[in-house]
């Protein structure tokens, strides 16, 4: 884990990358859970006789359920001192170039692409390219944009 000491040092590392971070298991259950939340029950998620002579030779993970995982893939690539709380302000671009086949442990890695005040806190935007193992081409990449507000002050 990469930790800055402070919200200024973190607006200076324009281009580091981090990461990449643990490893996550995706499962079945994780993907039925997922269809279940967002109602969307796709034979390519669940159907593993179906989607097993589909395109994909098995079951995958939906791209939103992929996408839905970045909090929990990139909370441990950085810590910056000094922060009271972070939100997560959105997305610039999403893809997903590769499919995320059911029972694969993904990671994620990031580089910092931006770091600028706004509204009280550093908006710090990071592309970030979550990764199956084995995989040749990632399963997600993102640019995924969060404001760091200071503890007790302004950015």
């Amino acid at each position: 884990m990469r930790v800055f000491s402070s919200l200024d040092e973190l607006g200076r590392s324009i281009g580091e990358t981090l990461g990449p971070g643990p490893g996550l298991l995706v499962d079945q259950a994780r993907i039925q859970a997922f269809a279940d939340a967002t109602d969307d029950h796709q034979w390519i998620h669940l159907d593993a006789e179906r989607a097993a002579a589909g395109p994909f030779g098995g079951t995958v993970a939906h791209g939103f359920l992929t996408l839905s995982l970045l909090p929990v893939l990139t909370r441990d690539l950085y810590r910056c001192e000094g922060v009271g709380m972070v939100v997560n302000y959105g997305l610039n671009k999403v893809r997903f170039p590769s499919p995320l086949r059911s029972g694969a442990t993904v990671h994620a890695g990031a580089q910092l692409i931006s770091a600028e005040p706004a509204g009280g806190a550093l908006q710090v935007v990071m592309a970030v390219t979550v990764r199956a193992e084995g995989a040749d081409k990632p399963c997600c990449v993102a640019e995924s944009v969060s404001r760091l507000y200071p503890s007790g002050g302004s950015a």
